[in-house]
């Protein structure tokens, strides 16, 4: 049984380990237990009505355990503060001041804003995948054109993400954009990110991505049998495979594209190690962005149902550093490591509170503490919110699953993404109000 000890609101500190003694709709956190992590989460119980909450001490940080543990213990075994009367009776239960009224509509909001942001990255990734489309329709006879689509696609996202300060690499809904594009767009936004990261400028990123979203436009009307790559295949359907990328090249020539976009599409499928093709380029002969996009792809494409492997996001990284990392360069990889964490956006985690969730997004500066949304059936999971795990230290993440491995109520309310794409926007701070969110 834990112990704990009564205080008042007004002496609530960063550290101190709560218990609530609250309806779930009755305050904005998805638990009612849970270790202060901001000034704001102070500010929020306040806003409660509360005049006194309980603390245990054995959770709390260390600098607040000895005092409150001092504090003497009533008949039940619970510490008190010394609020008790004389007759030796528990002290007053806590009185609220319309505490529903005021925790309901802070959850409304910040619902909201979590729909209002999933929602703008679905748009601008729908737009880009629209804008690909439009592009590859218009590459063999208006190439011109098409370099104009692929020169504003590209130059709006690099904008966007020099502005953005730190970002968050956000998982978006099932379905979104254009099925022909969500490849080449996928490979585009991640490539920036890490190009960005890498510490790449605005001429070197707008080159990047351009190669990235064009890294696969010669396989157009290229048949789906020799489109993607396949132990099963002949050498004769091998060959055909590997001339998209002097097809993509070729395109990319006609559209006006420069040097560094033609040799990075050129170079998209070598390997630091010899390994890749068409030429087995080592290190020395590949140029930074080559060695990005090469990596990104082989990432997207593993987890692909199309054409790859069809893995989680976290099963893809894991195989890549353990098993495929001779053929990256390790500053890259390190980097895009760092960059999308150990459980990238759309990887089904257990927490170690055995809770089921799936990662939503991951700020690059914080890779280790993504925000992730938790199975919880009390809540309908079009109203479940985000979890910033970065707020909650001792809450961490236990183990990734399969989906396979899910309860069925927990896969169909986390509703695992078959195709996993990403866009950026920008990072929450973890002090944030949206993240403000605890779990025990």
């Amino acid at each position: 049984m834990n112990t704990f000890v009564l205080i008042d609101i007004s002496h609530l500190r960063i550290g101190m380990y709560i218990q609530l003694d609250l309806g779930w709709m009755h305050h904005p956190f998805p638990v009612s237990s849970f270790r202060i992590g901001s000034a704001e989460q102070i500010a929020t119980l306040r806003e409660l009505g509360l005049t006194s909450v309980k603390v245990l001490p054995k959770k709390s940080d260390p600098e607040f355990r000895d005092g409150l543990l001092a504090t003497p213990a009533d008949s039940s075994g619970n510490a008190t503060d010394g609020s008790a009367d004389s007759s030796g009776a528990p002290a007053e239960q806590p009185t609220y001041s319309s505490p529903g009224e005021s925790a309901a509509l802070r959850r409304r909001m910040l619902l909201a804003a979590q729909n209002a942001s999933l929602l703008a990255c679905d748009r601008r990734f729908r737009q880009a995948t629209k804008q690909y489309m439009s592009m590859e329709k218009l590459v063999a006879q208006q190439p011109q054109l098409a370099q104009a689509e692929g020169q504003s696609l590209v130059a709006e996202c690099v904008t966007d993400l020099l502005e953005n300060g730190d970002s968050a690499i956000r998982l978006l809904s099932e379905g979104v954009g254009e099925p022909g594009a969500l490849h080449p767009v996928n490979v585009m936004v991640l490539s920036l990110l890490l190009g960005k990261a890498l510490g790449m400028k605005s001429a070197e990123l707008h080159d990047l991505g351009v190669a990235a979203l064009l890294h696969d436009i010669g396989k157009v009307g290229m048949p789906l049998s020799v489109a993607f790559a396949s132990p099963a295949m002949t050498p004769a359907e091998r060959v055909k495979y590997e001339s998209h990328v002097a097809a993509s090249v070729a395109l990319a020539t006609r559209m006006g594209w420069g040097k560094e976009v033609l040799a990075t599409i050129a170079q998209h499928h070598e390997m630091v190690d010899g390994s890749g093709f068409p030429l087995q380029r080592r290190a020395s002969e590949l140029g930074r962005s080559s060695q990005v996009v090469a990596l990104v792809n082989h990432y997207d494409r593993m987890c692909s149902p199309v054409g790859g492997g069809g893995l989680t996001p976290h099963e893809t990284l894991s195989i890549i550093f353990a098993q495929h990392k001779a053929r990256f360069d390790s500053v890259v990889l390190g980097a895009f490591i760092r960059m999308m964490g150990v459980y990238p956006p759309g990887s089904i985690v257990q927490l170690v509170n055995d809770r089921y969730a799936i990662v939503a997004s991951v700020n690059s500066s914080r890779p280790l503490r993504p925000r992730v949304i938790v199975h919880d059936s009390r809540i309908p999971k079009d109203e479940a919110p985000i979890l910033d795990l970065e707020s909650v230290p001792e809450l961490g993440i236990r183990r990734s699953l399969k989906p396979s491995q899910l309860p069925r109520d927990a896969l169909d309310y986390l509703s695992p993404r078959k195709r996993i794409c990403y866009f950026f926007e920008r990072a929450v701070s973890s002090d944030a109000p949206d993240s403000e969110a605890q779990a025990s």
